[in-house]
């Protein structure tokens, strides 16, 4: 194989080629061949042979026709939807989600299955709802595997995906220590063995798909809060603007101290942020305080019905649930001026179940405190607002672990599956992690 001066191989230039019209075609298609040229850098002759491939391989279709100054008409290409598929899961805190999408990432089936009793997160368990989503979504939808690139995963906690055997996660607050979960997956036996699982921190996968296609596109850092029965962020330090190359670093954000000897959390430190601002403890202190959550038998069982009671007593007036969350938003204004500090991002964006939910209510006061405590520079240039996805941000973003992978490789896989429909199909991807 050939190298030039730069180490680089014919075949890596030829992927990286391959991926760049493909990066260009998916977040700013379609276009034109003679579009292509200026967008990627390449040679009209580059774009020529690579886009002769691709259209091979059934990953580019044409999108119709568009006239040319004094020219020619010409032809717009589009990365083709249904050339392969992706599978998306939230290993939520109280559902697990699984999500199939076609390659643009149009949601083609769904499977939810919540967590009983509530805040259940046994390893056995939550692996066998994976195992049984991924089945009831390729059964909705009619597919087999030979054109799946690949499930994300979007975990709470650290995950290693270095570690021998794949990527294993330390879930403290979940009571997860040194979960091998790629492997556990992988025994279950859903998918075959050339199909990767990539698996990654929950906030990070937000982040992620609010860059890529939500609030955050354009900005070049930002901050993505994961704001749910507990809190995470995910900070995104180079966003992209055709989203391809961004990369997010899953920050603990909700275990920085914020009052030394203060309320226990689930990680077994004492004053921690989550402490004070995750669903849970809002549900708990609002319970302490004579109001309903969990600890009221009378009262709804579920999280998320809880904290939508809790709601609806604050807006009716309820003094109690007023306060709660009144003390919520500062705590995490001044959660996130420690954000502002340390990374002075762009924007900030607040996402998860409770935030989605919360957020019309006390995005106002969470600014305001934001900026009382951050300093004055980096807070002048911020902007703090809810993430744009709903509900299926962290799926998404799940999905877009096989995708980035996708691009990588050039959209080609390095070993064989099972014959596919369209000719020229590259299968197997390379794994990642």
């Amino acid at each position: 194989m050939t190298t030039g001066r730069s180490g680089r191989t014919v075949r890596d230039l030829r992927r990286g080629n391959r991926g760049a019209v493909l990066q260009k075609l998916y977040f700013g298609g379609p276009m034109s061949r003679q579009e292509l040229g200026p967008a990627t850098g390449l040679s009209s002759g580059s774009v020529s042979n690579v886009v002769g491939e691709l259209i091979a391989d059934g990953l580019l279709e044409e999108a119709g026709v568009v006239d040319s100054d004094g020219g020619r008409p010409r032809t717009l290409l589009r990365v083709s939807p249904g050339s392969a598929h992706l599978i998306g899961v939230d290993v939520g805190e109280t559902r697990v989600r699984v999500e199939l999408f076609d390659l643009t990432l149009t949601e083609l089936a769904r499977a939810e299955t919540p967590l009983l009793p509530r805040g259940c997160y046994d390893v056995g368990p939550i692996v066998d709802h994976i195992r049984s989503g991924i089945g009831a979504v390729l059964a909705q939808a009619g597919v087999g595997t030979d054109r799946l690139l690949g499930v994300g995963v979007g975990v709470p906690g650290i995950v290693d995906r270095e570690a021998p055997g794949g990527a294993v996660v330390h879930g403290q607050t979940i009571g997860w220590d040194t979960v091998p979960l790629e492997a556990l997956l992988r025994a279950t036996g859903a998918l075959p063995q050339e199909v990767p699982y990539l698996i990654d921190n929950g906030a990070r996968t937000l982040g992620q798909a609010e860059m890529w296609f939500g609030a955050g596109r354009g900005a070049r850092d930002a901050v993505v809060v994961l704001f749910g029965s507990g809190v995470g962020a995910s900070l995104i330090t180079d966003g992209s603007p055709e989203g391809g190359s961004t990369e997010g670093t899953p920050l603990e954000w909700g275990h920085l101290t914020v009052s030394v000897r203060g309320r226990r959390c689930r990680c077994g430190a004492r004053g921690c942020l989550e402490a004070y601002t995750g669903a849970e403890s809002l549900l708990a202190r609002w319970a302490e305080r004579g109001g309903g959550g969990p600890a009221d038998a009378a009262g709804p069982a579920d999280e998320e019905e809880a904290l939508a009671a809790l709601l609806t007593s604050a807006l009716a007036g309820d003094p109690v649930a007023r306060d709660v969350l009144d003390e919520t938003a500062e705590y995490l204004g001044a959660g996130l001026s420690d954000l502002i500090n340390l990374f002075r991002p762009e924007r900030i964006l607040i996402g998860g179940w409770a935030g989605l939910l919360l957020g019309p209510y006390v995005l106002p006061a969470v600014r305001e405190h934001a900026r009382r405590h951050a300093l004055r520079h980096p807070a002048a240039r911020v902007s703090i607002d809810l993430g744009s996805l709903g509900p299926d941000a962290v799926t998404v973003g799940a999905a877009t672990l096989p995708l980035s992978a996708f691009f990588a490789t050039g959209g080609r896989r390095t070993a064989p599956l099972a014959a596919p429909e369209q000719p020229g199909w590259h299968t197997a991807l390379t794994r990642r992690g």
